[in-house]
Parts: structure tokens; sequence; C-alpha cells
């Protein structure tokens, strides 16, 4: 690999507790490009998709991972077992209101649902 630097052994443990590799990532690659990895492995079965690697966190030792950051800088070595095999959390966010809804919404006239009548 790149530098001389040992390839870095990854699998991905999804929301339902199914696992996505494991497989092995020079320490130069992005966290970006792991998401992108996730998206195009991502088990057609599932319920809950994610659309673009935005849709998805990566959560390692507890913290959440930059998108520009390397898979290297990235890492938590203590309590790493040489040669093993890390394993990353893969959150979806869930899906965001569309702007333009809100807008409507705020912007629709209040419908009453109740009357009052006064004697």
């Amino acid at each position: 690999m790149a530098g001389g630097k040992e390839p870095i052994e990854v699998k991905f443990r999804l929301f339902d507790g199914t696992d996505i590799g494991p497989s092995k990532y020079d320490p130069s690659t992005t966290v970006s490009a792991l998401k992108e990895f996730i998206l195009a492995r991502w088990p057609q079965d599932k319920e809950i998709t994610p659309k673009t690697v935005n849709d998805l966190k990566l959560i390692n030792a507890g913290r959440i991972l930059e998108n520009n950051r390397t898979l290297a800088e990235s890492r938590v070595p203590v309590g790493e077992v040489p040669g093993g095999v890390i394993t990353m959390h893969v959150v979806v966010r869930p899906p965001q209101p569309d702007k333009n809804s809100e807008k409507q919404l705020a912007n629709s006239p209040k419908q009453n649902r109740c009357g009052c009548t006064i004697l």
C-alpha cells in the first residue's frame, strides 16, 4: 500500500445489526469514500435506504467521523488488536422535510376545526 502503511480492515454495522464487509482499505481512504462504498453495497431489502452520502453518519469509538478526514486520521488506536477488524456503526439520517413544503404549510391559511356559538 501507499507509504508502506498496512491496509485497515473495516466492517460496517447497520442499524438493524447486519454488517457490510469486512473489507480492507488504504489508510488514506476518506470517510466520504467509505460512505460511497456503503451506499453501493446497501442491502436492497432494507426498509430505510439512504439516497446520498450526506444521509449517512459513520461512528467509530463513539465519534462521528467527518467526510473530509482519512481513515488513518479517524482511527482510535486504543483497544485495537493489531490485524483485527474495526467495526464502524452506520446511522441513516431521517429524511428532512422539504423547505418548499415547510413554506407552503407556514403560508397556508389555518383551517378551523371547531366552532363556537355564543347564545
